[in-house]
Formats: structure tokens, sequence, C-alpha cells
């Protein structure tokens, strides 16, 4: 089908060993809410939108607790912020409307703000100082470098299995490794992986701050911290890659070349030359890329807000993954299902109060796959100015295959190496 297995094999033994076991004599896991409700106490958020600029105003004070240097923080090791929490459709039939669709299966938008938030509370147990209630640091979600599945459909009356820890440390981010697992005859099955990145900032998410460094303790953890090195150098080479700062390769190049010959409109032709390059058909079977878009609108409720009183990221991610559902949706004329997420790109916070503007794109479709780029973007009505917040990537395979969708401009061809990437 196109999923790729998840990378269980690839955990730490003492850490995998939790993972696959079944729910026999397992303690009491924490739920969803415990996350959100640990998260508050932590940074010390106010439930109250009235008193949020107080909330945060006493957040200055934690100032004095960061650390001038990294050298001054205790190292960490991956079991010391590993943690299970536990999402029970199956034991709680109350929780299940939240989380289902009309399919009777569970929203995947749900699952991304429930893994944001488990990312969070994950770092921030990495870097927890002892004796001290509250945390200095600002831990916020920089991008989703990747989220795979291995299971087309999740059932909304099971059991759920989240679990994680920091894979990868910096000077000032982390990588997250999380894993979601569905109870099924007794034992929990793998559902998906996913790695986030996030970044530790000052009490008032001015400035980075430093964060405790990670000691890798065997072979195992040894090879998945040189991971986590790798991807951020990929991450490096990937950002440098724009078609603003770097022209196509040769293979790029070539794709451009076929697609434009492809669209080409031979009929308009004087002794065998073209008369216009703007002449142009529609290829069999094809949708152009112009055609293929649907835009949303959010406006940015104080309910939707995160522990630092921004919109929450989880929040936006969720809307972004509904909207680009939807397209896919109509694109195929049929039901998509989520095969990973890519490279999704926090580039500036989304303040209470404001106008989110989404863009839905298919930018690349292959036999039954369809990618589907979204972008966010704050309006102020005062400046009546547009900011990018957020590029989202998700790809989908649809029931059945699907139009191929065909690029006008230069600009649309690019796309297809974010696709290929994906796989």
């Amino acid at each position: 089908s196109g999923y790729r297995l998840c990378t269980m094999g690839k955990l730490p033994s003492i850490l995998a060993k939790t993972l696959t076991s079944g729910t026999i004599g397992s303690p009491v896991l924490p739920d969803m809410s415990e996350v959100r409700s640990r998260l508050r106490d932590i940074v010390g958020a106010s439930t109250n939108w009235s008193d949020h600029v107080q909330a945060m105003q006493e957040r200055k004070a934690l100032h004095t607790l960061l650390a001038k240097r990294q050298e001054d923080l205790p190292p960490r090791r991956m079991k010391d912020s590993y943690l299970e929490v536990i999402l029970p459709l199956g034991s709680q039939p109350e929780i299940r409307e939240k989380y289902l669709n009309v399919h009777n299966s569970v929203r995947f938008g749900r699952i991304l703000e429930d893994l944001d938030s488990l990312g969070v509370l994950i770092c921030y147990t990495h870097t927890k100082q002892e004796m001290q209630p509250r945390s200095p640091l600002s831990i916020v979600t920089a991008l989703v470098d990747k989220i795979n599945l291995c299971k087309k459909i999740i059932y909304p009356d099971r059991d759920i299995k989240f679990t994680g820890n920091v894979s990868w440390v910096g000077k000032t981010s982390m990588e997250v490794k999380m894993h979601m697992l569905q109870l099924l005859d007794g034992d929990y099955s793998p559902v998906l992986d996913a790695t986030f990145v996030m970044v530790a900032r000052d009490p008032e998410n001015k400035r980075p701050a430093f964060v405790n460094p990670l000691l890798p303790e065997s072979p195992e953890e040894e090879e998945i911290f040189k991971q986590g090195e790798l991807n951020k150098l990929r991450r490096i080479d990937f950002s440098t890659a724009s078609l603003l700062k770097m022209a196509p390769t040769a293979e790029e190049r070539n794709v451009i070349h076929d697609i434009f010959l492809n669209t080409l409109d031979t009929r308009q032709e004087v002794g065998g030359v073209t008369v216009s390059f703007r002449s142009r058909k529609l290829p069999p079977n094809s949708v152009w890329m112009e055609d293929a878009k649907l835009k949303g609108l959010q406006i940015c409720h104080p309910q939707e807000r995160n522990i630092f009183n921004r919109i929450f990221g989880g929040f936006l991610m969720r809307k972004a993954f509904e909207l680009a559902w939807a397209t896919a949706c109509s694109y195929g004329s049929s039901r998509p299902f989520i095969v990973s997420v890519d490279d999704i790109m926090f580039q500036r916070p989304v303040e209470v109060g404001s106008l989110l503007l989404l863009s839905g794109q298919v930018c690349y479709t292959e036999n039954n796959y369809i990618q589907v780029r979204v972008h966010s973007e704050v309006y102020d009505a005062d400046t009546r100015e547009h900011h990018t917040t957020n590029i989202f990537h998700f790809t989908f395979i649809s029931e059945s295959e699907v139009p191929r969708v065909v690029p006008k401009t230069y600009g649309g061809k690019y796309p297809i190496n974010a696709f290929l990437s994906s796989f």
C-alpha cells in the first residue's frame, strides 16, 4: 500500500522492551488531559484569558534560573525524558466524540494536537531542574521533521498509547521521537512514528536558551543520536535548496522540460515551428495546478491558545491537515488516507485574535498518491499586511488512481522535490 514499516526496531533496547509490552500489569498511565495540565503547571500558565498578561509578567523573574553556558547543565539520558501516555478511547467512551470522524475512525488532526503537546512535555522532562517546579524555559515547536504512518485506519474504540523521548540535543534545540500504538488483541501495535524538533527560549520567548546535553548510553542510542545529527544536516541542506537560491538539478530540469513539451499545443504550428509558447493544452486525464486549490479562514480565539498565550501549534496543524484532506478528497473524488507528514516549518507565532488564512494546493500526484502543500499566513487588519506563519506538506493515498496535476508556470514545477523526498 506504500505505507512504511514503523521503526520500532531502531529504538534503544531499554525503551523498545517497554514499548512492545502488552497491557497486563501495566501501571496507570497519564492521559492527554494530564499532559496539558502538567504543561500549565511547569510554565505557570493562567487558565483565565483575562489573567494572561499578569501570568506572563510573573515569568520574567525566572530569567535568573537560566544557564549561562550549556556546560553548566547536567547531562541527561534518553530514558530520563521517556514518557508513556494513554488515550483511553476504548476504556473511556465519553472522550471518543472529540476524536471521531464521519468514517468511524480517529481524526488525524486531533492526533497531531496530542503529539505536539506530548513533544513539548518530553522536552520539559529532559530539562527539568530539581527542586524547581516552574521552568524558566519557553519550549516551542520549531518544525515537524517527519510523521510516517503504517496503518490506514485508527480505530475510535480502542485505547491508544503514545511514547517518546528526546533523541538528539544541540545547544538550544532538541529532537523528539514519538511513537503511537493502538491496542489490538491484547497487545499494542505500531501505528505511526513522529520526529519533532523543539527549541528552547528564555521565559519571555524572546531569545534562545541552553538545554541539558544528551548522553547516549548504548550502541543503539549512539546510532539514534547520530541519526539526529544527520537529520539536522539534511534540514540545513534542504533549506538552501530553494528555487530562489539554487537552480534545479539536471534531473529536475528534464522533468520540467518534459512537462512543458507535453502541454504545448502542437496544432499552433507553421512549418514545424511553434508560433507561441503561450499556447498550452491540458494533457489527457490531467488537471491544471491552479485549479487544484482550496482556501480557508480561521479566527484565532483564546480557546486555541497554548501555555504561552499564542495559538497552539497543534491547532494550526489540525486545521492545515483538515484543509489538506479536503483538498485531496475533492481532487481525487474519493476518500484519501494520510501516509506521511513532512517539513512543517513554524516560521513565526500566531497571535490570539489573528485572522489566519490557509491555502491548500495539490502540488504533485503519482498513481494513487497526492501531495498537498498548505500555506498559512496571518492578516493584520490594521496594516493590511500578510505574513507567512507556516508551510505544511501532507502526502495522501487515494482509493483509486488520480489525475495528474500539471503546472503552467516555472514556479509551480518545483514541488516534485518535496514529494520524492518523502519516499
